[in-house]
């Protein structure tokens, strides 16, 4: 039976066969595989299928609100298994439902173990069964030792791999050299993953008077001093010259320097294949607003200066950032230092991590009117864009015939104050507490199935999300259920199902 969506404002982010602009009318989605068969774009289209199909059919109407597609956000830690205290599946999945994203990424690091080997992939995916609300794809992880496993991981269905140039803050995640990313980067020529650095590099700092500072260690200002911007600079030089030197899909993931920005436009001029992002926090908050022992404020990079966060947005208003993600990334309240004690507070102790996946949507729409950017701006930078970084574009990311029936549904107009009892993500703790958004989410449909619902008491459907694993058509496996006809295979694993998830334990390539 096929499902009818209908609203007075839909927007389709389609092609050129469908309405480019906010329309009224409908889209119809297959109860057997959750695609999209119909776009309905006017009222009239909308009343003719309703009598022509009578009884064929359910039906939801959203009235005025506005209907897009689901959003995807490529940067977010589940820390299961291992560190399930700090996020699990269940609450991050639902976090990410009850904020209209359909489709999320899950970086290599910091559950235990890490995803740095195919064996690791698979503890992961074993993990997820019968848990996730939303669809979930993986990122791989490059470590020292791991070279071996890429092209196995590859064929496996990783994204690409992330790698740190400073230590990570886990052991078991550590950092790579220059030559070990050179290393990899040969290795993955050509198979169309992406290679995704976190661009900081530890830099000798000289003496200076601001180091006296050192001594008030609950002070944001020492922090920020700790990891200055040539850190971020230092690093963004390495990953351009690589985009340039090798044929591999780079990726800076949350860029928080400005100054780095130049460089990053050189690469490019180069022909280096060269992406970037920057996060919520970076564009909603500034190191002036962060209190001194307020540590759910530490993240690194670091919130930097208003100056800085002017910068970026003009970045995003010049097209130089491609896309904008949450880096999700909690832990216990313990970790942060906000529980009695005396280190209470301490931004050099305190795990560095903001919570804000549900608040994607809100926290960018809420400043796309100063900066003049339209709903066609936010549904690029969180959806079309994360979807080509994690080679779903021909899947997710359109309401158009033949893509999943993903569907966010919305109040741009409407505005709420975060609270604590809102929250779905597990750990409650968050710098955007009694700050008041734009824009409320009503709804969130998955492959045509209402997963979330919005009411006094939040509605959630079952967990109906799958695991997306993706291999390119040179290191496809065998057994690949489903294929998208671009350089990706795509298959499938179905996590409300009783069957095992299985990945091989040999890859031939």
């Amino acid at each position: 039976m096929e499902t009818v969506y209908t609203s007075k404002r839909i927007f389709l982010n389609s092609g050129n066969h469908y309405p480019a602009e906010v329309f009224p009318g409908g889209i119809v989605v297959s109860g057997i595989d959750g695609k999209v068969t119909r776009v309905l774009s006017s009222w009239a289209a909308v009343d003719h299928y309703l009598k022509d199909n009578e009884g064929d059919f359910e039906h939801y109407d959203f009235g005025d609100l506005l209907l897009m597609p689901g959003l995807i956000d490529t940067h977010v830690h589940i820390n299961e298994p291992g560190r399930t205290e700090w996020e699990g599946f269940h609450t991050a999945t639902k976090a990410a439902a009850a904020g209209g994203f359909t489709t999320i990424c899950d970086m290599p690091l910091n559950s235990i173990p890490p995803t740095t080997s195919v064996a690791n992939l698979r503890t992961k995916v074993k993990a997820a069964r019968k848990k996730i609300f939303v669809d979930v794809a993986f990122w791989g992880g490059l470590v020292p030792d791991n070279q071996c496993e890429l092209r196995r991981m590859i064929a496996a269905g990783v994204i690409g791999f992330k790698c740190f140039l400073c230590p990570s803050g886990v052991e078991e995640f550590p950092h790579v050299t220059e030559e070990q990313v050179c290393e990899a980067a040969r290795l993955i020529e050509g198979t169309g993953a992406v290679l995704a650095f976190h661009a900081e590099v530890e830099c000798h700092r000289p003496h200076t008077d601001t180091q006296s500072n050192i001594s008030d260690p609950f002070k944001y200002r020492t922090f920020l001093e700790s990891r200055p911007d040539r850190m971020e600079q230092q690093a963004i030089e390495l990953v351009a010259k690589v985009a340039q030197q090798y044929d591999v899909r780079t990726h800076i993931v949350h860029l928080s320097s400005a100054q780095a920005l130049p460089t990053i436009r050189q690469a490019r001029a180069h022909g280096g294949r060269l992406t970037v992002e920057t996060c919520h926090h970076y564009l909603s908050l500034a190191a002036e607003d962060v209190p001194d022992a307020r540590t759910e404020f530490k993240c690194c990079p670091p919130i930097r200066d208003r100056t800085n966060q002017e910068q970026l947005w003009r970045a995003i208003q010049a097209g130089e950032i491609d896309l904008v993600v949450s880096d999700h990334s909690p832990s216990t309240p313990q970790m942060k230092l906000l529980t009695d004690g005396k280190q209470r507070g301490n931004f050099l102790e305190a795990w560095g991590g903001i919570s804000s996946l549900q608040l994607g949507l809100p926290l960018f729409w809420t400043h796309c009117q100063r900066y003049g950017l339209t709903l066609e701006d936010t549904v690029r930078l969180l959806c079309t864009e994360p979807a080509r970084l994690s080679g779903l574009e021909q899947r997710k990311s359109r309401l158009e015939p033949g893509y999943d029936g993903d569907i966010c549904v919305w109040d741009p107009e409407a505005t709420f104050t975060v609270t604590e009892d809102m929250i779905e993500f597990q750990h409650k703790a968050t710098p955007y507490l009694k700050r008041t958004l734009h824009g409320v989410v009503h709804a969130t449909v998955l492959r045509g199935t209402i997963i979330y619902h919005r009411s006094e008491v939040p509605a959630f459907g079952p967990p109906l999300g799958n695991i997306l694993l993706a291999s390119r058509d040179k290191l496809a496996s065998d057994n690949a259920e489903d294929s998208n006809t671009d350089s990706f295979k795509r298959h499938t694993v179905n996590t409300s199902s009783e069957e095992e998830v299985e990945l091989e334990d040999v890859v031939d390539l």
